[in-house]
């Protein structure tokens, strides 16, 4: 009765696995099933002979026959289950970055060269396991009952349906009446339509996107290829843009090393930067000149003769600029690159009056500081004389980077040079020489800073993509070389197209839609290209060879060109088949912080906090790390608040989750947190500035302005302030962009702590040179002893197995004790060095120490061990307090207990400092530093170098 009063168990979705006698083993059932199933496949089913001899002894003929037919249908049956046996299903040969959880039993979650194989397989393994129970959803989508979100989504469709119906219906009744008797439609076609006029100083706005995008543009706008990249890649929250455009941030598969190999080994990198801000100046060249030297460009580069090439416009030129009033902070590092000027070309009014003519410009910046730099250049224009007229060209000109081995050859293939219609090549220098660097595989051989500019083609009419030719011969690599040298770009007279926005527009105007470059495909004949028509469009492109500062390391294109244009571009430059083997790889903004990383290169904005770009985005990623360490619990969060750094200090140096830059400038005590009226900053009287946050309490309202005192300074600079420390003031809140590298084992993170080598006490610091001396200099290598383990095997073999001797109880003994530090090699440096956490170690130095934050750290697989990008404050490492030396300490007295005697204790720690300061060189020991994760209470032995 209790079975029968009990509930019916509900319907299951999902049939249940079998249930096995050792089912709290699920690995080992799993097993079983697996080898049973090969079993079965691989065992042939027969028939004794005995029934086909009836009782008599006499053969029956046909019960013989039958039990062979059996056996012989047993055997085909068995070779076919033993070759599916281990034949792999349709959802396994897709790749792993395409396979779905739900493919193993849905046919339409497959791609659709393998759906009808998948479709067959179900169906046979259905009917084999008679799982009519299995009610997999695989409805259709007109089936489907519709969600109230696709119910809005489809009446949406209906809606455009019928407005491109009526706009389709007004096109075609307005070409009949052309054709009637209106007005000639290869004239009206062949006439430009009205365009939107550039104003000048005036912020330019996107054109309108189609209806269907319009609503997910309303606060953002889009790049060419983002529906390119929406697919393949993690893109910005609708919600929260970047830089007002929906960028993308990484692939969506793991690109880590994959991005190291094609950046630096074997391949390529390509990102569509076209969000980077492009202004045109336009002027007379000595309002230009002044205009740029009232932004800070270099004098050098303004009237030397080394710059010569860039004001003639064969050379580009990158560099920083910034205020020209009030504290004049650096604002950004920006690209420069004249137009061309043709004497031929001027107009005759202008040699009749000898007017001077007028000159064009561009100057490339990162979106996080246009309106600073628009703002500032508009201010600086309106003072020359005659004035400078400022053009807003971000939507307008697109570009893309592209880096690694392969990136000269794919643009090489992508941008040929326009042809004209009698089959010659036009006689540009820029294109000759553009299509014999084919076989060059590093930007930074060419001239540096080198520019291109010429037409290209349609690269949608060579799709899909070909392999160039590259020979290898004698004569084609002494051309080339010779072609490096002597660099003929540099006597080209003709000024670039694409300074010329009728130019632009033109080849916006004239792309042909893929609909017509596909009927044009379809008529030429098999292997061939389409042929030329005078309607193709001239692209207008320039390319800038850039180099990196590391010596040996990749260079890198920029291509800009118009908007429309670069998605056609981005096409072939992502499907060119490398000579090297597959494709070049796409990247996100993640992708562009890796290869600066690994180049050794501080990115923009993220490793400059001291411009007020880099603050906003300090500010942003500040408030992402709080919000994930608040979201976890308080069990699995770091305590600030109780983290022990030893000789008796508690707390987090600053916000833990941040890189704390109030905190430098303005040290504020345990006591001094407590007392909320005396927290106040001197940087900002706003009321909106609020008081730097410490460790101790979560921080309340970020500081979204940059305080006014705490600003970059360029590495030039930075290095006249490390020959000359006189000429920097003490109360400097300079920060300058420094590269670690750690001198021991260990993975700096992003927040981490950097210090110079600790002042007081002496004891401390003579630790720390200890430890440097031990790493930079070890000892020699004496001489190797012969492995023990070795010794012990040949004392074994010789001595008599079957007897029992003392000396082989003894070896046998050793042989089982794990290896001693004795044995092997004695004296090795690695064996001297104390390791953090072990008793000895050096503790972290005081907070009056630290100097500066890490704004990036990982793993670096070029070095093959970890690194850091980070900034420290110039005049804490020019200005080091000096040590009394009557004592050996600092003159700068530090809020913690001191150990010991100091008198005696002291003065032996100051001689032992200044043996290892003399050892080590006052230079190397200026450079050293120690690096402390935040929340971590081991500090690291590094070395910096400005960058």
């Amino acid at each position: 009765m209790a079975d029968e009063d009990e509930a019916p168990h509900p319907k299951q979705k999902r049939k249940q696995p079998p249930d096995f006698a050792n089912a709290s083993n699920p690995s080992r059932n799993i097993k079983r099933v697996r080898t049973d199933k090969i079993k079965d496949a691989r065992t042939i089913l027969t028939q004794a002979s005995d029934k086909a001899v009836n009782q008599n002894g006499e053969l029956d003929v046909s019960a013989f026959v039958k039990a062979r037919e059996f056996e012989i249908k047993a055997m085909e049956a068995s070779m076919g289950g033993s070759k599916k046996a281990l034949s792999s299903r349709a959802f396994q040969q897709v790749p792993n970055e395409l396979r779905r959880r739900t493919a193993s039993h849905n046919a339409k979650k497959v791609p659709k060269r393998l759906r009808s194989r998948a479709v067959r397989e179900a169906y046979i393994f259905l009917q084999a396991s008679k799982m009519k129970e299995d009610n997999t959803p695989t409805v259709t989508s007109r089936r489907r009952k519709p969600t109230p979100h696709m119910r809005l989504r489809l009446e949406t469709a209906k809606k455009l349906q019928k407005l491109h119906a009526r706009e389709k219906k007004r096109r075609v009744d307005a070409k009949e009446k052309k054709l009637d008797g209106g007005t000639d439609p290869e004239k009206e076609a062949a006439s430009a339509p009205l365009v939107r006029r550039l104003k000048k100083n005036a912020f330019s706005k996107p054109d309108e996107p189609p209806s269907k995008f319009r609503k997910r543009q309303k606060h953002k706008c889009w790049l060419p290829t983002h529906i390119w990249h929406a697919k393949r890649a993690h893109m910005t929250e609708p919600k929260h843009p970047l830089w007002r455009f929906a960028i993308a941030l990484s692939p969506t598969e793991k690109t880590f090393r994959k991005t190291h190999r094609a950046g630096s080994l074997r391949g390529c990198v390509a990102w569509d930067t076209s969000y980077m801000s492009t202004i045109q100046l336009e002027g007379v060249e000595a309002s230009l000149l002044g205009l740029l030297r009232g932004v800070g460009v270099n004098e050098d580069a303004l009237s030397g003769k080394k710059a010569a090439k860039w004001r003639r416009g064969t050379r580009s030129w990158q560099g920083w600029v910034r205020e020209r009033d009030g504290d004049k902070k650096w604002i950004a590092r920006v690209g420069i690159v004249w137009c061309l000027q043709d004497e031929e070309s001027l107009a005759p009014e202008e040699v009749i009056s000898n007017k001077k003519p007028k000159r064009r410009c561009f100057l490339r910046v990162h979106p996080s500081a246009f309106l600073q730099l628009w703002n500032e250049t508009l201010r600086v224009a309106k003072i020359q004389r005659p004035p400078v007229m400022a053009e807003d060209l971000r939507f307008e000109i697109g570009s893309i980077e592209i880096t690694g081995p392969g990136s000269t050859e794919a643009l090489v293939a992508a941008l040929q040079p326009f042809t004209k219609l009698g089959g010659k090549a036009t006689e540009e220098v820029s294109a000759h020489t553009w299509i014999s660097l084919g076989s060059v595989s590093n930007s930074s051989c060419l001239p540096a800073n080198a520019i291109l500019a010429f037409n290209a083609t349609d690269p949608r009419l060579r799709y899909p993509p070909r392999k160039i030719e590259q020979s290898a011969s004698e004569p084609v690599n002494d051309e080339l070389l010779q072609t490096l040298s002597t660099w003929p770009p540099d006597t080209v007279h003709m000024p670039p197209s694409i300074f010329d926005r009728t130019a632009r527009l033109a080849a916006c105007r004239l792309l042909p839609s893929q609909k017509a470059i596909n009927r044009r495909k379809g008529d030429a004949l098999p292997g061939q290209y389409p042929l030329p028509v005078p309607n193709d469009p001239q692209i207008p492109v320039l390319l800038m060879a850039s180099r990196s500062p590391i010596a040996g390391a990749q260079g890198s294109w920029i291509l800009l060109l118009p908007w429309k244009c670069v998605l056609p571009i981005w096409y072939y430059i992502v499907h060119y088949p490398l000579s090297t083997g597959g494709n070049p790889r796409f990247g996100g903004l993640e992708e562009t912080r890796q290869i600066a990383f690994e180049q050794g290169i501080p990115w923009f904005p993220g490793d400059f906090p001291g411009s007020q770009a880099g603050w906003d985005w300090e500010i942003t990623e500040r408030e992402k790390r709080k919000a994930d360490w608040e979201k976890r619990p308080k069990g699995r969060r770091v305590a600030w608040e109780s983290l022990d750094l030893g000789r008796g200090s508690k707390g987090e140096i600053g916000m833990g989750w941040a890189c704390d830059w109030e905190y430098l400038f303005h040290p504020v005590t345990t006591t001094e947190a407590t007392s909320t009226s005396q927290a106040t900053t001197t940087d900002s009287p706003s009321k909106d500035t609020k008081t730097p946050e410490l460790a101790e309490g979560p921080a309340k309202t970020p500081i979204t302005v940059l305080p006014s005192s705490i600003h970059h300074i360029p590495l030039p600079h930075s290095l006249i302030f490390l020959d000359s420390p006189n000429i920097l003031p003490k109360n400097s809140r300079a920060l300058t962009s420094v590269r670690v590298t750690l001198l021991s084992r260990g993975n700096p993170t992003t927040c981490a702590r950097i210090y110079r080598l600790p002042t007081n006490p002496p004891q401390l610091r003579a630790q720390w040179l200890a430890l440097a001396s031990s790493i930079l200099h070890p000892p020699k290598k004496q001489a190797r002893r012969p492995d023990p383990h070795l010794e012990r095997k040949r004392i074994l073999a010789s001595l008599p197995r079957n007897e029992s001797h003392p000396l082989r109880t003894q070896q046998t003994a050793l042989s089982l004790l794990p290896p001693s530090d004795a044995d092997g090699v004695v004296g090795m440096a690695g064996r001297e060095i104390i390791q953090p956490g072990s008793p000895g170690y050096p503790g972290v130095p005081d907070k009056e120490d630290l100097i500066g934050f890490v704004t990036t750290g990982n793993f670096d697989l070029g070095q093959g061990k970890a690194g850091a990008i980070g900034c420290v404050a110039i005049a804490k490492v020019v200005h080091q307090p000096r040590r009394d030396e009557s004592t050996g300490g600092s003159k700068e007295t530090s809020d913690r207990p001191r150990e010991g005697r100091m008198d005696d204790e002291g003065t032996e720690a100051g001689k032992r400092v200044e043996e290892l300061e003399k050892k080590l060189g006052r230079k190397v020991v200026g450079r050293l530093c120690v690096i402390r994760d935040a929340g971590a209470s081991v500090g690291r032995l590094a070395r910096w170098e400005l960058v």
